[in-house]
């Protein structure tokens, strides 16, 4: 390890002359490379220094207890040193983590897709309670979001819900909502008190700058209908809807929440953007190596990832087979404890199926 870090911090000299370039601006994609590799050699090197010392200070404090004579600078140098020793396998681990290279991707913005599953009404409804939870977890956070699309059902859920979020490090913390999440719970139209189970599927799709997915107009078709749905002065009145069809590979997506169809289709640009980045990203990840895949979970949608157990107040995520028995707590959008404990796991299973280190 002490190795691989005296050879970042060759390059963190280097990189440091680098960013200094005037030049450098000039090509956005390589200065954004640059930037991001610097603020993580930044923050490695300020760990390596800090190790450094602890280090130098056991070397010292050794020493003391060897050469000097003096009785109570020996027992102050002991106690020096067993201080200094219990950090070490703490700071180590810290530097091993941080030796892992930061996913380019971790910075991105996301569109999130909920969508109603198994279960009729109740599941609609859990959409609805996600989408709370979600966005109540942005405004924490100091995120930004905004409804893409929305598919309201008559009992004040969600067919289907599209919204994007915009922060710092959103795809980084939100990567690992995707997939099946299922609740079990008494509906609230169960007369006879008994729990059903339902299940709401959730998308993340990082968003793509128009300079990563190029949509050429030959392959885009186009076509415009009345907007349909419950509610709204503006539904079926007006051709604002949206539909855009991926022709190369049949992607769809509609889009009529906006009154105006320029709005609507600049909305479904984005999402079609997102989608085909997606597509696209996970070709990447089937030709790596199974060492490099995340670790947590493939984020596809069929793969059932968490469970809401409303009567016992739990949440399980199976991934990592965590159990909180806080549910109601997670619901209000105090998603950080299972948040970070799914980046945590998956950054020490990426370090284990490392053979660098």
């Amino acid at each position: 390890m002490r190795k691989k870090l005296d050879e970042l911090a060759k390059r963190h000299e280097e990189v440091n002359i680098l960013i200094q370039d005037a030049n450098l601006i000039k090509d956005q994609k390589k200065y954004r490379e640059i930037m991001r590799e610097h603020a993580h050699l930044e923050d490695l090197m300020e760990a390596y220094d800090k190790y450094k010392a602890v280090l130098s200070g056991i070397e010292e404090a050794k020493a003391i207890i060897t050469q000097e004579d003096d009785h109570d600078m020996k027992e102050m140098a002991r106690e020096e040193l067993k201080s200094l020793e219990e950090k070490v396998p703490e700071m180590e681990d810290s530097l091993k983590m941080l030796l892992i290279p930061p996913d380019p991707l971790e910075e991105k913005n996301i569109i999130m897709e909920i969508r109603g599953g198994a279960g009729g009404d109740e599941s609609s409804l859990f959409a609805a309670d996600l989408f709370r939870m979600y966005t109540r977890y942005c405004e924490m956070k100091g995120w930004k979001y905004e409804i893409m699309n929305a598919n309201e059902t008559e009992v004040g859920g969600y067919k289907e819900i599209a919204f994007s979020i915009s922060g710092k490090y959103v795809y980084g913390s939100m990567r690992y909502e995707g997939g099946v999440h299922r609740v079990q719970r008494v509906p609230e139209t169960e007369a006879q008190g008994r729990i059903h189970t339902s299940a709401v599927t959730v998308a993340v799709l990082p968003e793509a700058e128009e300079t990563e997915i190029e949509i050429k107009n030959e392959d885009l078709r186009v076509d415009v209908m009345r907007a349909g749905g419950p509610g709204g002065q503006s539904v079926n009145t007006t051709d604002s809807a949206v539909r855009l069809t991926h022709i190369p590979t049949g992607l769809v997506v509609i889009q009529q929440d906006e009154k105006s169809q320029i709005k609507n289709k600049a909305k479904a640009m984005r999402v079609l953007r997102a989608r085909l980045f997606e597509l696209e990203e996970s070709k990447k990840n089937a030709e790596r190596s199974a060492a490099r895949k995340s670790m947590v979970g493939s984020g596809e949608r069929s793969e059932r990832i968490r469970t809401y157990n409303f009567p016992q107040n739990r949440l399980t995520d199976h991934r990592i087979n965590l159990t909180l028995y806080k549910l109601d707590y997670i619901m209000q959008g105090y998603l950080d404890e299972m948040i970070d404990a799914l980046c945590i796991y998956a950054k020490e299973e990426q370090l284990k199926h490392s053979g660098s280190l």
